[in-house]
């Protein structure tokens, strides 16, 4: 693991834990570190000096463009959701946009039954993808920038993932789309916003659901994460709210247990690539888990380690084997 980040994680400092059912969040504190200024994505929205389209008229499905106009980079984390244009996306990797730039910026659908302009540009959405799917959709990722060197994910993955999710949870769209269900269980997830508040001077959350690490994002700017805290929420949360919570309360020794998930980490598969955007794109896996980490100028800016789920019944293996036909098909 690239020494950079082995010793940001090793430095983390547990906030006090917050319980909501069967659901466990660390709030996660590091020491300032000299992190390279940049704005969250909400905020260079808001403030116009940033627009999200559709690369052409016409469009294409796996890339959007992203015209940041200010003197800022603009980060934008892996599962961040825009909602509009031809149909809404999700990042597929994280990236720190160059200030003053045209950005083409790679991306995967989650509204499978729409492909018609409801606006010209993007807007924000309130989510970032549910967290199994985008731990599927990070594996799929990784693969093929290793096997292609292109942040490609497996589309029909993560449809089937939001497909699975809405019968799951008795729910219908009208175009399949993700960002509806998180409308539709809104209510739900304010209380477990009302649960697990941003405290100050947090970087990112690690998220325990019946006892077992769910995953953890962390932000290196304390005032960026707190514009992405409610979003990583409701990523975490959303599937866990679908089940009963069991009768047996989360366990008392969460604390070891994210400590040993953090130890794990260091023995992951690194590999490296570059980023369309500042800095270099650290992708990890085992077995049990994937997870990336975007470092510029020697500083993490963002990393996210997601659990694979054990019920997935879908090999790595056969998604490497999906991945060859896909690049033979290309070549070929």
């Amino acid at each position: 693991m690239k020494t950079e980040l082995k010793n940001y994680l090793q430095d983390l400092r547990f906030g006090e834990t917050q319980s909501h059912q069967h659901i466990t969040v660390i709030p996660l504190h590091a020491a300032p570190d000299g992190a390279p200024p940049y704005v969250a994505l909400a905020d260079a929205m808001a403030s116009k000096t940033l627009t999200v389209t559709e690369v052409s008229e016409g469009g294409s499905v796996p890339e959007l463009l992203v015209s940041n106009d200010s003197d800022q980079p603009v980060l934008i984390i892996d599962g961040e959701e825009l909602i509009g244009a031809k149909q809404n996306r999700i990042l597929n990797t994280s990236i720190l946009l160059k200030k003053r730039s045209r950005t083409v910026v790679p991306v995967s659908c989650t509204e499978s039954g729409r492909w018609a302009y409801s606006s010209a540009e993007f807007a924000m959405s309130d989510s970032v993808l549910e967290h199994k799917i985008r731990s599927r959709k990070s594996r799929s990722v990784s693969a093929s920038l290793s096997l292609c060197s292109t942040p490609q994910s497996d589309q029909g993955e993560v449809w089937a993932g939001i497909h699975a999710l809405h019968a799951k949870a008795n729910f219908s769209s009208p175009t399949n789309a993700m960002h509806d269900l998180f409308k539709a269980k809104a209510e739900r997830l304010d209380q477990c916003l009302k649960a697990f508040p941003s405290t100050e001077g947090q970087v990112g959350l690690l998220v325990l659901i019946n006892g077992r690490v769910a995953g953890f994002d962390v932000v290196s700017r304390p005032e960026v994460y707190g514009r992405l805290h409610e979003r990583l929420v409701r990523s975490y949360v959303l599937d866990a709210l679908l089940d009963e919570p069991p009768a047996a309360r989360p366990p008392s020794d969460a604390r070891t247990v994210a400590l040993a998930f953090l130890a794990s980490l260091e023995v992951s598969k690194e590999e490296v690539f570059p980023s369309v955007g500042y800095g270099r794109d650290y992708r990890y896996h085992t077995a049990d888990l994937t997870g990336s980490a975007l470092v510029h100028e020697g500083q993490l800016i963002h990393a996210a380690f997601l659990s694979l789920d054990a019920t997935d019944p879908r090999s790595e293996q056969s998604h490497l084997s999906s991945l060859h036909r896909r690049r033979h098909f290309r070549e070929g």
